[in-house]
């Protein structure tokens, strides 16, 4: 009777957890810490900006750290899996390498709270004193700059792509650029400065 009952409960609790679209959750606390930051969300603020109940919030993510990498990490996977497409698409290395560049611009601009990006802004904020986010920026820029590496070498095995400078440092270089342009999102929205920042990136390529 007792184990039966302590079952029942624990369907009971399984089934309240699930009961909202974890995507659109996860999509949400992204918005809430990336507008508040991490260590200006309270769980107050994770719970009205879910929309979920606070003992749901903490039956399906334990504590706000916990939910803040699930965030962290559902950010970084769409935006790795945007990178690739684009990668994997058609066309010469350098016109894959501005359009990387571009798309970055344009996520950025679009953002009218100029919030810049939520994993550099974790890298400023968290990064330096918790491990588990520095892992998941390390894994991030390692997925970018890999992505640059692959089209760089792309262009260096066809021909495009002459110059004598080294692969893996070209495509660190061109990751940098992107990440001063996360920062610099934050106090502009001038297109003219990125267009300037592109241009001058895509001719390090030769």
């Amino acid at each position: 009777m007792n184990s039966f009952a302590l079952t029942s409960k624990a369907i009971s609790v399984m089934a309240r957890t699930k009961d909202f679209d974890e995507n659109e959750v996860l999509a949400k606390a992204i918005q809430v810490f990336w507008h508040k930051g991490y260590n200006g969300t309270s769980m107050q603020d994770l719970v009205d900006g879910l929309g979920i109940s606070r003992s749901s919030l903490y039956d399906t993510y334990t504590d706000k750290h916990s939910l803040f990498l699930r965030a962290l990490d559902s950010y970084q996977c769409k935006g790795a899996a945007q990178i690739q497409e684009i990668v994997n698409g058609a066309g010469s290395a350098k016109a894959t390498i501005k359009r990387l560049l571009e798309f970055t611009v344009e996520e950025l601009l679009g953002d009218r709270q100029q919030k810049g990006c939520f994993m550099v802004n974790a890298e400023v904020e968290v990064a330096p004193h918790d491990e588990q986010v520095s892992n998941l920026v390390c894994k991030n820029d390692q997925q970018m700059e890999d992505a640059f590496y692959q089209v760089i070498q792309k262009g260096k095995d066809s021909g495009e792509i002459k110059g004598t400078q080294d692969v893996r440092a070209l495509a660190r270089f061109i990751f940098n650029a992107v990440k001063g342009m996360q920062v610099t999102a934050k106090s502009t929205k001038d297109k003219a400065v990125f267009d300037d920042i592109i241009a001058l990136t895509v001719s390090a390529l030769g």
